[in-house]
């Protein structure tokens, strides 16, 4: 909690012109949603004085070029381009999407920012403030444009994000711990290039991990941006994020293989029952009293935690925050199982399989 109010949505001194760095934006595209327009073309209204965009498009066929070549059209004045086909490095197909656009940037800060991002026109250039000299990579927090017209599940994501996703990422930042989401993350490019670039990191497909890891194992800081990565993808379901939650469950498990015991008993329910439990066994107090307790408590905390991230009112009322926290933290043992069932990852249209340690093999 405190962690979020010293962290997120700081003002920040800017930096004159001349003092501000050249920045090289990769977007790795597959595909197109109904919000895909509005996300690139916030990247074509980014105030900051030097960058470029990359955009990284695996197949000559592929509908977003469409978009791409059309905003390039209506924005001449910005540097971008766009590259289409893969160069195969490694299994990961997202390296393999972006590895052009990697050795075409002429920029040393890298900015890698996933096709659901939509950004802010000060975006860019927060980010760049808080890349101070022994700082090697800055993260956005991820989190959700408000998105009313897709129904609950919004509501689910949003509430999934600014709680249990928040808490992970502001106190392993807090800690020194590698919470590091590769969604929106600027960083330096010369620790990458001498450890051998982004071949190695697409050995894994949690490639945001290793890169934090590299960047760090080189010296460098890793530090949290003021503003969160606002997520805007068009389509949106219950059961879809249930299928990237056991995913990044999945990848989790196998890169740390101690959260297969730690996570869950991290979770509400669980935390609750065994402590409620071990209270009554100690001390006799009612386990039923001390559970209730704990549950409104970590409630009240999950809602201020929401309110800090979001910045303003919530999009959604009361009842549905509720509703959406009680389906989150009482699914949260269900679907860490789920994550056991076997080692195939399903990403993109590709399938993997995820050794310990948590490098990948393409089945």
């Amino acid at each position: 909690m405190c962690t979020s109010i010293r962290r997120l949505h700081r003002q920040l001194p800017t930096p004159s012109p001349e003092d501000l760095p050249g920045v090289s934006i990769i977007k790795p595209l597959v595909g197109v949603d109904p919000h895909l327009y509005a996300n690139l073309e916030s990247f074509f209204k980014l105030q900051y004085p030097n960058f470029e965009i990359l955009f990284c498009v695996q197949e000559e066929s592929d509908p977003a070029i469409m978009i791409v070549q059309k905003l390039m059209e209506l924005y001449p004045k910005v540097d971008a381009k766009l590259f289409i086909g893969i160069k195969y490095i490694c299994p990961n197909g997202k390296i393999n999407n972006m590895i052009k656009a990697y050795e075409a940037a002429k920029n040393e800060n890298l900015l890698i920012s996933d096709s659901c991002i939509k950004m802010n026109e000060n975006t860019l250039m927060e980010m760049v403030c808080c890349m101070k000299p022994d700082v090697g990579m800055v993260v956005q927090m991820p989190f959700f444009e408000n998105r009313p017209k897709l129904g609950f599940a919004s509501v689910y994501e949003k509430v999934y994000f600014a709680t249990f996703n928040a808490r992970s990422t502001l106190g392993g930042f807090a800690t020194g711990i590698n919470a590091c989401t590769g969604m929106s993350c600027l960083f330096r490019r010369e620790p990458v290039d001498k450890a051998g670039g982004l071949a190695p990191l697409g050995q894994y497909l949690s490639e945001d991990y290793i890169l934090n890891h590299t960047i760090t194992q080189a010296g460098y800081k890793s530090v949290l941006c003021t503003s969160t990565a606002q997520q805007n993808s068009g389509c949106s379901s219950v059961s879809s994020f249930h299928k990237r939650i056991i995913r990044w469950s999945q990848l989790r498990i196998a890169l740390l293989p101690h959260l297969i015991i730690l996570e869950p008993l991290s979770e509400c329910m669980l935390m609750g029952a065994c402590a409620s439990w071990a209270i009554e066994y100690l001390f006799g107090i009612s386990s039923m009293g001390v559970f209730l307790m704990h549950i409104l408590l970590w409630f009240l905390l999950d809602y201020t935690l929401l309110r800090i991230v979001e910045n303003g009112p919530l999009p959604f009322s009361k009842f549905e925050f509720v509703v959406a926290w009680l389906m989150r933290e009482t699914l949260a043992l269900f679907l860490t199982l789920q994550s056991h069932r076997n080692t195939i990852v399903k990403w993109r249209h590709k399938q993997y399989k995820l050794n310990w340690g948590g490098k990948i093999e393409e089945v």
